[in-house]
Order: C-alpha cells, then structure tokens, then sequence
C-alpha cells in the first residue's frame, strides 16, 4: 500500500487504529466485513510514513481493498515477497551472529529493521506463529535466497539451528492459542466471538463493520481442549450426546505429552473443567 492516503485506507479497513502504527514498527491487523464478520488476519508492516506491507493469512484481501480504494491516492500491489522466521529461545542470538553490523537496536515486541544479511538488506520484524521469542524475514524478488539460506544456516549452526515447515508450527501455535484464519474464525465469526476483540478499536472512528461490532455479544465461543489423543479436526464436540461445538484444531502436544487443541462452540459459557466428547 503505498501513497498519501494509504494510512487513511488501512484504517478504515482494519478495526486496530492504525494512525497509531509509526513508521518501523508492526501491528496485528484484523479486517472484518461490514457484519462483523472476519475477513482476514495478518501482521502490518509500516516500512515509510506512505509505505505498508500486510503479510496477510488466507483471504481476498486484495480485491477487498482495492474495492474500497476507489478516489483514493494509494496504490494497491503484490510486490512478490515472501515471509519465513526463526523461533526460540536463541533466536537473537542467531540474529546477531548473521547480521553484518550486529544486532539492529531498537528491536522490541512488534519491531521492523532493515539488516544486512551476507551483504544483502533484508527487512526482519519481531514477530512470529509460534508464541517463542523469534523473528521474520522477508524475501524480496531481487533477493539471492539460496545464498541468504546458507549464510542464516551458518549464522545458526552453532546454537542447534534446525529447519522445519508449517507443520512444526502448526504444534506450537496450537500450544500457544494462536489462531489460523478460515479455520479458528471465518466470516461467520466476529473478534470477540474467537477472543480477538482486544485489537477492536471501537472508538477510534469509522471502520468497516464498527456498527456491527459495537452491537456485536462481548463473550468468547473459542476454548482450548486437552486429550488424551489428537482431536480431530472439524469433528464433534458434544455434551451427553448434545452437539456442543466442533473442533477447529488439533495436535499432538510435545510440552503437554497429550492431545490438544481448539474448539468453537456454539455458545458461549463453558468454561476450564468441563467434561466434554471430542471425536
């Protein structure tokens, strides 16, 4: 998103007050339809006072802001970036070691910096999925990856550095509480129904879906299960036979040595203890 009115687009597309988000420093952005309904979530980068980057989760975020750009300066685009990170508990320690000028200050919680990588800018946040210490990096086209690969591979190898995809991930989110758009939520929920409703800024102005919001039930229909093995996802979760809920996610737990996972129940009001069926 880049141009004059980027700021003012992205804030009437997000319920987070986004006029708050400096230049080098990140927000969770949520956007929700004109019922409330949750469109999409992602992390927004603002790289330059008329400059964003949204690394958005599965959703037509892209058409959705265009749509709503009409007679606005800001152009909308893909600039073809793409996010990878490091989690855990060494996780700056491996940042120090692979940036060429050492470790980029200030970087706190929701951070952005600009570091040198081999030789090569790359723009980092301090951000992640996994509820670890850790960071993001982003892929730009005119990146060499097979050579930042190997220079974040040696920066890592002395402190246990090891690669993995989205299904590691996927177990230490679920660990963590942290949910994954189009299954947690969808358009058929609003953020306080999945206990988003922190990042509605309620009073900040005009957004999209704000009416909505504001008459929208304040209590949360998400709860976390334990197990004793893996839920099934989208099945059943049931009370005495009665259909209760359903599953949404679901992992073995390595911290936990049990099932463990995510559930959207029609109502809201149960709570820690209740004893329940899970497919």
């Amino acid at each position: 998103f880049r141009g004059t009115d980027a700021e003012r687009l992205l804030d009437k597309l997000f319920t987070k007050d986004i006029t708050r988000v400096k230049p080098g420093r990140c927000a969770y952005g949520l956007a929700c339809y004109e019922d409330g309904g949750l469109l999409v979530d992602g992390i927004l980068l603002r790289l330059e006072p008329d400059l964003f980057w949204y690394a958005q989760a599965d959703g037509d975020f892209y058409s959705w802001a265009r749509a709503h750009a009409a007679g606005m300066d800001v152009e909308i685009s893909d600039p073809q970036v793409f996010v990878s990170q490091v989690q855990g508990p060494n996780s700056l320690k491996i940042l120090e070691a692979a940036s060429d000028n050492g470790m980029p200050e200030p970087f706190g919680y929701f951070g952005l910096a600009r570091v040198s990588f081999g030789g090569q800018q790359v723009v980092i946040t301090r951000t992640g999925y996994t509820n670890e210490l850790g960071w993001e990096y982003y892929t730009e086209p005119h990146h060499d990856a097979d050579a930042r690969w190997s220079h974040l591979k040696a920066a890592g190898d002395p402190f246990g550095m090891e690669f993995f995809g989205l299904d590691t991930m996927h177990i230490r989110r679920n660990e963590a509480g942290i949910l994954n758009a189009g299954s947690d939520f969808d358009h058929t929920t609003t953020p306080y129904d999945v206990g988003l409703g922190r990042f509605v800024d309620a009073d900040k102005g005009d957004f999209i879906g704000r009416q909505a919001l504001l008459d929208a039930p304040r209590d949360s229909r998400l709860t976390g299960l334990k197990c004793a093995a893996e839920p099934h996802i989208s099945g059943e979760v049931s009370i005495n036979g009665k259909p209760v809920g359903k599953v949404t996610a679901g992992a073995i737990s390595p911290y936990l040595e049990q099932g463990i996972g995510i559930a959207l129940m029609d109502r809201s009001g149960f709570g820690e203890g209740d004893v329940v069926t899970i497919r």
